[in-house]
């Protein structure tokens, strides 16, 4: 099972290595996104899982997608997947910056 996390978590998870996947269409990846954030929308993303490393933030721009993927992620990956609750929404709420 994948793991919820909050938009003050994402910092400590990129220390420990994780990259972060925003699986929204690429136009609306365009219109603002998680800085460092790499763009695989998520019907693409059975076809990418061999590129994935472990630990792995997974956003959307609310969390419904994210989730999906996260879940399904889950099941190919053997380590943490980590789900950013409230997506880019929840980042911008924050106060974050996007790119």
């Amino acid at each position: 099972m994948h793991q919820d996390i909050f938009p003050n978590e994402v910092q400590h998870w990129l220390e420990q290595g994780a990259t972060i996947i925003d699986v929204r269409e690429p136009d609306e990846f365009n219109s603002g996104h998680l800085p460092g954030a790499r763009n695989v929308p998520l019907s693409s993303i059975p076809n990418h899982t061999t590129s994935f490393q472990t630990p792995l933030i997974v956003v959307c721009q609310a969390g419904g997608r994210s989730q999906m993927a996260s879940e399904y992620l889950t099941q190919v990956l053997s380590g943490p997947v980590l789900n950013l609750m409230g997506g880019t929404s929840g980042w911008i709420r924050a106060g974050l910056a996007v790119e």
